[in-house]
């Protein structure tokens, strides 16, 4: 959405870029072309970004949030926005984190999956759409070990290395063979074995413990990468790549994934620059 998210070695949260809605966390709303800290903020593990909000996960196992709330993505029971980074109290015991563009999502020690934020796309996978300001349990999730939010979908993988989606399923993101959208977790079809996962805009990556991607959904830009601009509703790998080790993918529909040799790659629109080749196109 705009601004930038860092986690420095000392344990302390830096952020740049855009700050209308307070998201870079340091008590103002003015924007930033340098790194700046976030106030208050010491012994974090881990950050996640959403499109104007942000979360980190401290030592503690706590979590805190703050920037945009319109939808109450900070989980503090407020639809108001902060400037500054909030403890949200009702969650303990949290192992991990993820953003979506306007929704959030961790897990807890207990392996169950709690969501807050906008839920007009059952992206909070709770059984409705109605928005929440505080989490709520995802439903029929146990035994997750890992979470990414989408635009408008969310993605779980189990310690059984499958993937449940949920949410906004227009161009088939959720990988469950159909484009109608889900209000409750349900299996991505036939991918097994996976290790990592990443949501988009409108597409979902997996990462296959024999080092192979896998990618469904909106292809508009190409950010399946197989070779083609038709959107797919079924997880299919990627051809001719291997020795993957790590995937992201970006709000700005693009792709990107590290080989065992350190080289970085990358696919999808590049309007902007978001490839990183030295073009727009």
């Amino acid at each position: 959405g705009g601004h930038s998210l860092f986690l420095k070695s000392d344990s302390t949260v830096w952020a740049s870029g855009g700050n209308a809605y307070g998201q870079l966390g340091n008590g103002t709303i003015n924007s930033s072309d340098v790194p700046l800290q976030v106030n208050v903020l010491t012994g974090i593990i881990a950050i996640a970004v959403g499109w104007e909000h942000c979360l980190a996960l401290k030592s503690d196992s706590t979590v805190w949030a703050w920037g945009r709330n319109n939808f109450g993505q900070l989980g503090t029971g407020l639809i108001t926005n902060s400037t500054i980074p909030l403890k949200i109290n009702s969650l303990t015991a949290v192992t991990a984190i993820s953003a979506g563009a306007f929704h959030s999502l961790v897990i807890k020690s207990d392996s169950t999956v709690r969501t807050w934020g906008r839920n007009n796309r059952g992206q909070l996978g709770n059984g409705n759409t109605i928005d929440r300001n505080i989490p709520v349990l995802a439903i029929s999730l146990a035994g997750i070990i890992a979470v990414a939010g989408g635009y408008e979908h969310s993605l779980a993988l189990k310690n059984d290395n499958t993937v449940l989606a949920w949410g906004w399923n227009n161009y088939g993101q959720l990988g469950n063979g159909n484009f109608s959208d889900t209000i409750l977790p349900a299996p991505a079809v036939t991918v097994t074995g996976i290790i990592a996962i990443a949501g988009g805009f409108g597409h979902s990556l997996a990462l296959k413990n024999d080092g192979t991607v896998w990618t469904w959904g909106w292809n508009l830009y190409g950010e399946l990468g197989n070779g083609t601009f038709n959107d797919n509703n079924v997880p299919t790998q990627i051809n001719s790549f291997t020795g993957i080790i790590a995937i992201a993918a970006g709000g700005g529909m693009h792709s990107i994934a590290l080989k065992n040799n350190g080289t970085v790659w990358v696919w999808g629109r590049n309007s902007y620059g978001q490839l990183g080749d030295g073009t727009n196109n």
